[in-house]
């Protein structure tokens, strides 16, 4: 059976960080495109950061660029999101998903989710 599991949301100031952690068990990691997407209700998901399981290969979206990393530990079958220098557009639902044979780039920019997680609240306010 596969499992994504997010940890590690939760509430912070403009300006702070955070790091969101994505157990994948069940899958072939390298099989895989891992990622990130943040969707508020009643609004468009958006693909925040993916990476290529096979290469590492990252994408991210031009909203987060230069502030969030996606990272990936084989060993622990984890996939990390870091974010920093939050803003409070950057409050959201984010939850962790997984495609098949794909890479990051096309996984973040048309999605096609295999699975996906059951999503972790991020608050940016002071």
């Amino acid at each position: 059976e596969v499992q994504l599991a997010e940890s590690g949301g939760g509430w912070v100031q403009p300006g702070g960080s955070l790091r969101l952690s994505c157990v994948a068990s069940g899958l072939p990691f390298d099989d895989y495109a891992i990622g990130w997407f943040r969707q508020a209700p009643g609004e468009e998901r958006e693909g925040v950061a993916c990476l290529t399981g096979s290469d590492g290969a990252t994408y991210y979206a031009r909203s987060v660029k230069d502030r969030f990393t996606i990272s990936s530990d084989k060993a622990k079958r984890t996939v990390y999101l870091q974010m920093n220098s939050l803003k409070s557009e950057d409050t959201d639902v984010y939850y962790c998903a997984a495609e098949l044979g794909t890479t990051g780039q096309a996984m973040c920019v048309n999605p096609a989710l295999d699975y996906r997680g059951q999503g972790t609240q991020i608050t940016v306010s002071s």
